[in-house]
């Protein structure tokens, strides 16, 4: 008998634990869902936005089982619950007990767990409304750019370039005034429905460029690709094109962003709601929470506490679940 070495062939084994995680025959949807269970920290993200959500969405059966509204003044309907020289509350803590799980607002006794899960209602329906319509237009306007070339793509590629040169922020914070002057009196007050759609089409119109650019990119580099320059000769129409072979490969940039620009937008509306060109009263919202609080903190710091680690949890959670989702969807992650 012959060695494997004297024949000079040599038999290779695959090191113990290094077999192939996915079996074969499985979707690539399957195979993005196998890896994203696998990852502890996406799953207990995705639970924490969940979980926000569903608040936000059952924020009035929250209430009806609560017992209370984020509306009425229980400190001035109960004198006993507010002290009458300060306005803060008579117990510890914000006022927090039995009756009042959060506590209660200084000054008008208002409660706190109502406001907040409603707060996190109006927050997130602004959000959630800007980033859908940013995506929208960055996807049509950066494909569009990607794959027009010439002449379109320098145009949309200067206007997204003009768009980023802006202060985000301080734009926010300049335009919104000019957008309620221009459609409501200054002897009326704004609807709060204007006002939210007012914020909603500020957040969009500066939110959109950043996913126009990268799919741009993307599309550059992907008509110039096989399947694409196939599909060309076969007479398939560029509505098709762009339909069959080119946003399926853009989903993985797109939800990407998308988890990434709802936090940002939210964290936006309630800056500008914190700095009274947002929501205003008596319309519960996270920044408008943030604002009293600070002009509560001194005397009564837990009024700001509970909005304060649920905005932190909330953008920590949807950033995590960016980061998880761009790794299941990437075909060379092996976990």
């Amino acid at each position: 008998m012959t060695s494997p070495s004297q024949t000079g062939v040599v038999e290779k084994t695959a090191p113990a634990g290094t077999e192939s995680e996915a079996p074969a025959g499985l979707a690539p949807r399957q195979l993005m869902w196998r890896r994203f269970t696998r990852d502890r920290t996406g799953v207990i993200s995705a639970c924490v936005v969940v979980f926000f959500f569903a608040v936000a969405v059952l924020a009035p059966v929250i209430a009806w089982l609560y017992g209370k509204d984020p509306y009425t003044t229980y400190g001035l309907d109960r004198p006993e619950l507010l002290d009458p020289l300060t306005g803060y509350p008579m117990k510890p803590n914000g006022g927090i007990d039995g009756e009042f799980w959060f506590g209660i607002e200084p000054k008008l006794g208002r409660d706190v767990l109502t406001q907040l899960v409603y707060g996190i209602r109006t927050s997130l329906l602004i959000g959630l409304a800007a980033t859908l319509l940013s995506t929208l237009t960055g996807i049509v306007i950066g494909v569009v750019a990607g794959y027009a070339g010439g002449r379109t793509d320098y145009f949309l590629g200067r206007l997204i370039d003009l768009l980023l040169s802006f202060p985000q922020q301080l734009f926010f914070v300049a335009f919104m005034p000019v957008v309620t002057a221009l459609f409501v009196s200054p002897q009326k007050e704004t609807p709060t429905y204007f006002r939210v759609t007012a914020l909603v089409m500020v957040l969009w119109l500066l939110g959109w460029m950043q996913l126009a650019r990268l799919l741009r990119g993307q599309v550059l580099s992907l008509r110039e690709r096989e399947f694409v320059e196939a599909a060309r000769v076969t007479g398939a129409s560029p509505w098709r094109i762009v339909r069959k072979e080119l946003l399926p490969n853009l989903v993985t940039p797109i939800l990407v962003q998308s988890t990434l620009m709802l936090p940002n937008f939210v964290t936006a509306e309630a800056a500008l709601s914190f700095l009274g060109v947002g929501v205003v009263e008596p319309t519960p919202d996270w920044g408008r929470m943030f604002a009293k609080g600070a002009n509560f903190y001194e005397g009564d710091i837990t009024y700001m506490f509970f909005p304060g680690i649920a905005m932190v949890v909330f953008v920590v959670a949807f950033n995590l679940l960016g980061d998880s989702v761009r790794d299941a969807m990437d075909p060379k992650t092996t976990r």
